[in-house]
């Protein structure tokens, strides 16, 4: 066998030879075991550290020497040579340093999946997460090919990213998506990058399987879609507020019923939109209940101000979500029934949406008198003075004028003020 052909050989095999001048500096190197020529003078450094101890002085020209967690057999005539030119081979004979073998229990079992494979695709090393991944063992894996595991489709991709990991010679960080044995799919991210093992380039991997969490998240996305088509075109006017008050999300009728832009609306401060009405000091208290979860759900009334400046009552139905461990994160407020837009006008007395309650249930003036023990004359002044306030010119007008604007509730009989309930609440 000539040279060429021998140095043909030993490129490889596990072995690696060196000539070397008088002050140790390598001149030409070749073989498997090492990538280049700096490796090789690597090489040679260290095992001169070794040789300048007296205690590990080898008595012949052969011996055994670690280097960069790998054994391996030196035969190096004279060790170090005091004149001329010295050559020297090294053979592998253990990939790893027993004091690395401590973490191979850690590699093998560690919930990341992790793989080792040639520049051929051949697997030459898998961990149990790895194997998992496609319902088999490490043993059934190691030795075989990217073919046998993957399909062609996904075959043809590993080897491209093993080849661009060996070409660049630098690690990569990617997400990929992966077919398992049941033909379903799945989704991994992680690291490829080279490493040393048995004394050529390899390409290692370790990945965590994202398939349940992007599944996770595509369901969310999916139900936060559905919710706000639910939001959008149900017609019913509502947002969603933060514990701190602020408006974080709002259905295009809200906006409307509010006379706005959806834009200004989303960002404000709820308590803006509401104008003084008897009953805000009960909304603001259930508010805090609702926010220190001791109520999930309140039903109540407001008196709401929109941009025109035009006041309008309205059923407020207000649900806790995203609870945290003390508290509410945010309020779902939806709006229903509400009355008529219209100016404001001077709130009316107790006596006065008494005196409409009993006229909605069909009640005659001298009947409202005894009732509320008043003049005949007295009920004549209020419905009059009513009849001015809501610009109804008849009974059956100011009546109905009572309902739309929303002061007296449309739910319940007989007949009553929107605003004499207390909030409605539910744990």
């Amino acid at each position: 066998m000539d040279e060429t052909s021998l140095k043909s050989l030993l490129e490889h095999l596990p072995v690696s030879w060196w000539e070397a001048d008088r002050e140790l500096r390598v001149i030409d190197s070749g073989g498997g075991a090492f990538d280049d020529t700096g490796t090789a003078q690597r090489f040679l450094d260290a095992v001169r550290s070794e040789l300048t101890e007296p205690a590990a002085a080898p008595e012949s020209s052969h011996w055994q020497a670690q280097f960069d967690g790998r054994v391996f057999d030196v035969n190096w005539p004279l060790g170090v040579p005091r004149q001329g030119r010295s050559r020297g081979l090294a053979v592998e004979v253990a990939a790893r340093a027993p004091a690395a073998r401590r973490y191979d229990a850690f590699a093998d079992l560690a919930p990341a999946a992790a793989f080792i494979r040639d520049g051929s695709g051949r697997y030459v090393w898998a961990n149990h997460a790895y194997a998992h991944l496609y319902g088999t063992t490490p043993e059934h894996v190691i030795g075989g090919y990217v073919t046998d595991i993957d399909g062609p489709a996904d075959s043809s991709q590993v080897l491209a990213l093993d080849q661009e990991v060996l070409a660049r010679g630098k690690p990569v960080r990617h997400t990929l998506t992966y077919h398992r044995a049941d033909g379903t799919s799945g989704q991994a991210v992680g690291h490829r990058f080279p490493v040393r093992e048995g004394g050529q380039t390899c390409v290692a991997g370790i990945y965590v399987d994202i398939s349940d969490y992007t599944r996770a998240l595509r369901q969310r996305r999916e139900a936060e879609e559905n919710l706000h088509a639910l939001r959008d075109h149900s017609g019913l006017a509502c947002a969603l507020v933060s514990a701190g008050g602020r408006i974080q999300q709002a259905s295009a009728a809200a906006a409307e019923l509010l006379q706005t832009r959806l834009s200004d609306l989303v960002g404000r401060r709820a308590h803006t939109l509401l104008a003084p009405a008897p009953e805000l000091g009960a909304l603001r208290r259930g508010w805090h209940d609702l926010i220190a979860r001791r109520s999930r759900r309140i039903q109540t009334s407001a008196l709401f101000l929109d941009a025109r400046g035009r006041q309008r009552r309205a059923r407020l139905h207000l649900t806790t979500v995203g609870r945290s461990a003390h508290r509410a994160t945010s309020v779902w407020a939806v709006v229903t029934h509400h009355g008529l837009a219209h100016e404001a006008h001077p709130a009316l007395t107790a006596s006065q949406v008494r005196i409409l309650s009993l006229l909605a249930a069909g009640r005659s003036n001298a009947e409202i008198a005894t009732s509320l023990h008043l003049s005949r004359q007295t009920v004549d002044y209020h419905l009059s003075r009513l009849r001015d306030l809501l610009d109804a010119p008849t009974r059956p007008a100011l009546v109905a004028r009572a309902y739309v604007l929303g002061i007296l509730d449309p739910q319940t009989w007989p007949p009553r003020s929107a605003t004499a309930c207390h909030p409605h609440s539910a744990t």
